[in-house]
């Protein structure tokens, strides 16, 4: 048997693998989720997208059982995540955002000690570190010192390692995080590989839109505890309709924002970093009114560009905030505490 065809343990699990139903995490007064429902189904590549301290990294923590919700079910797998956690913990990879090798080890041994820990053979952990690292093009790094990798290839091997025991659903925080545009699409050509080949159940949670735009076949959208709206990302961009017109001015007038948004043709009216998008229908024929109206006020436009509604357009209309390259990391605690668990 071919590894492609032997390397998940399917077991037969019926849609939806992961079933959220009611949940909600308090910590102390603060609600990180609030009778959050969510239903995703086997082999989905599903995106969590969300600003800083939307719920994204909690509700991933309760999905892998490192934390308890305090209220609601979730499922992953057909196992309860609460009543079941280490059957769940069998089910599940995590390729957390942080980095969770060790630098003093060989690739090889990463990825052996990890398989030590699933209380694998001698034998099987050969074979499975085979798989994996053939999988991610690095069997001629597997003697290599992780502390001589590139950022990317410690990616790869850390995806590899959390693929060392089969997992029927693998959750990527933030895979691409600070890796150069290069080699955050070679990591788009492994996700969409252990998807097309494995039919792997895969969850991503990302702050880059054109990431969650290429990947994902639905994405939900996060903030305050709870799911504003849940599309694919064309449908996602098709709520906003029309056209984006992007305008520099040298003063933003508050006048002249005013008689923006009351004009019929306009959706949305943002101020993003000194320049002002508008989502419009019929963009073209509304260009010269937007100069009619800035004329009457006595306001230059200096620029005006055109473009097609994008997933950041989509995400700041239901969210009112823009995801910025500073998102908050995981502490690497989440790490220590998964494994640990797994340990017993």
């Amino acid at each position: 048997m071919t590894p492609q065809a032997s390397f998940l343990n399917k077991g037969g699990i019926d849609s939806p693998i992961i079933r959220i139903t009611g949940l909600t995490k308090q910590f102390n007064d603060v609600t990180a989720l609030e009778n959050l429902n969510l239903e995703i189904e086997k082999g989905e590549l599903f995106g969590l997208l969300g600003p800083n301290g939307a719920g994204k990294t909690t509700l991933i923590s309760i999905l892998a059982t490192i934390l308890d919700a305090t209220s609601g079910t979730a499922t992953v797998c057909g196992f309860d995540v609460r009543r079941e956690e280490d059957s769940v913990r069998k089910s599940i990879g995590i390729v957390f955002q942080d980095p969770s090798l060790d630098d003093e080890l060989t690739g090889e041994e990463n990825l052996d000690f990890h398989g030590r820990l699933y209380g694998m053979d001698p034998a099987t952990r050969r074979e499975r570190m085979d798989e994996v690292l053939n999988l991610v093009d690095l069997v001629d790094r597997r003697n290599g010192f992780v502390k001589t990798y590139s950022g990317g290839m410690r990616r790869r091997l850390e995806i590899a390692r959390g693929l060392m025991h089969r997992p029927q659903v693998l959750f990527l925080d933030e895979p691409t995080l600070g890796l150069d545009p290069q080699t955050r699409r070679k990591i788009w050509n492994y996700i969409r590989n252990l998807k097309k080949s494995f039919g792997m159940t895969i969850i991503l949670t990302t702050h880059y839109m054109d990431e969650a735009d290429q990947l994902c076949s639905r994405i939900a959208v996060i903030d305050r505890g709870g799911i504003v709206a849940m599309d694919t990302p064309e449908g996602l961009k098709a709520r906003l309709g029309g056209e984006v017109l992007e305008l520099e001015t040298p003063v933003v007038r508050k006048d002249f924002l005013t008689d923006l948004r009351n004009s019929d043709d306009v959706g949305n009216v943002t101020l993003e970093d000194g320049k002002l998008f508008l989502t419009v229908r019929n963009g073209e024929s509304f260009v010269p009114k937007v100069f009619e109206i800035a004329q009457n006020l006595g306001i230059e436009i200096s620029s005006v560009s055109m473009r097609k509604p994008n997933l950041e357009d989509v995400f700041i209309k239901l969210t009112g905030r823009e995801i910025r390259d500073d998102t908050v990391r995981a502490p690497k605690e989440r790490m220590r505490i998964f494994m640990r668990r797994t340990r017993r």
